[in-house]
């Protein structure tokens, strides 16, 4: 028996730059409704999102926050241009759920609302983990683009159920001096 019953996420809380901002890229061109606000003591504010499946993504906008440091506590930009390592205990990127038959459809309506985002990847076992093309052993199809506060993001359309088979590796541990 579990210890924790777990139902998804209730919220994920980032930090944004531009509160105005974040309401007009959130609402207005990825239609995720505004769900509640909150006043913060000291000027701050926390907005919430309804990203769907009862979950919520939440942004925090603080008048005095430190500057973003992409590359450190985000990706220094999309994947496809470079790298995306980011440091212990950041958050590197959030993948959204869609539906898999909308996916393609979704790479156009991102473009048209002017989103700078990635062909679709084909996420599959090989080395590199990217098919050219979809086949039996792509797991997720996704595509990436950043928000405006260089946040990175993932449409993410599961293609098949994992299984056990799915877990082969190991975890890694970092080598001690």
């Amino acid at each position: 028996m579990n210890e924790f019953e777990f139902r998804g996420i209730n919220h994920l809380a980032l930090v944004c730059e531009d509160m105005g901002r974040t309401v007009d890229f959130y609402e207005g061109v990825l239609g995720m409704p505004l769900t509640k606000t909150i006043q913060l003591p000291g000027g701050g504010q926390h907005f919430f999102f309804d990203c769907g499946g009862g979950d919520s993504l939440a942004f925090f906008w603080f008048p005095d926050a430190p500057a973003r440091a992409p590359g450190i506590a985000s990706p220094a930009g999309r994947v496809d241009r470079g790298d995306f390592v980011t440091a212990h205990g950041s958050m590197n990127h959030v993948a959204f759920d869609v539906p898999a038959e909308r996916i393609d459809e979704y790479v156009e309506r991102l473009r048209a609302a002017g989103v700078d985002c990635t062909d679709v990847a084909n996420h599959d076992d090989s080395e590199f983990g990217i098919a050219a093309e979809p086949h039996d052993g792509v797991f997720v199809r996704s595509i990436y683009f950043m928000d405006p506060d260089g946040i990175l993001l993932e449409f993410a359309a599961w293609q098949r159920r994992l299984t056990t088979d799915d877990v082969r590796h190991a975890p890694a541990r970092p080598i001690s001096a």
